[in-house]
């Protein structure tokens, strides 16, 4: 039996060639709102994002686009996403994934997200996709 589930999407991570040129696209063309644009171009923060809706975040950061390396992360134009899960801790999750043999590089540790501050891991899916599962401390 499952020990925790998944409540809701977070936060997708592109690796862009140009951000200015994606911040114009998903903007622009797409209609959302940009987020923590001034911060980025201030240089007080590593990138900028845009807003899907009151939940859910795309994060634009410069970094590779194609190229993938068999067992290592892929290295493609999707740098990572994230997942809630329900609970005001990783425990139970961290407990299932290593019960089925799935190995936590990184983590946890605290990120910043749709909601604000989380306690995040983050894993390799067996095609070398990175996924960060998360909690806010809620229950």
């Amino acid at each position: 039996p499952m020990k925790f589930h998944i409540v809701e999407m977070d936060h997708i991570v592109l690796n862009v060639a140009d951000i200015d040129r994606s911040l114009a696209f998903y903007t622009k063309v797409l209609g959302l709102g940009a987020e923590r644009e001034d911060e980025w171009r201030a240089g007080k923060i590593g990138f900028p994002s845009v807003r899907i809706n009151s939940d859910t975040i795309i994060d634009l950061m410069t970094g590779p686009v194609p190229g993938a390396t068999a067992g290592q992360k892929t290295q493609g134009n999707l740098n990572h996403y994230c997942m809630v899960v329900a609970g005001a801790d990783l425990a139970p999750a961290l407990e299932h994934l290593a019960s089925n043999g799935v190995a936590v590089h990184n983590g946890p540790v605290s990120r910043w997200g749709a909601h604000g501050r989380a306690t995040s891991v983050y894993l390799l899916d067996p095609d070398g996709n990175e996924v960060e599962l998360r909690s806010y401390g809620t229950e």
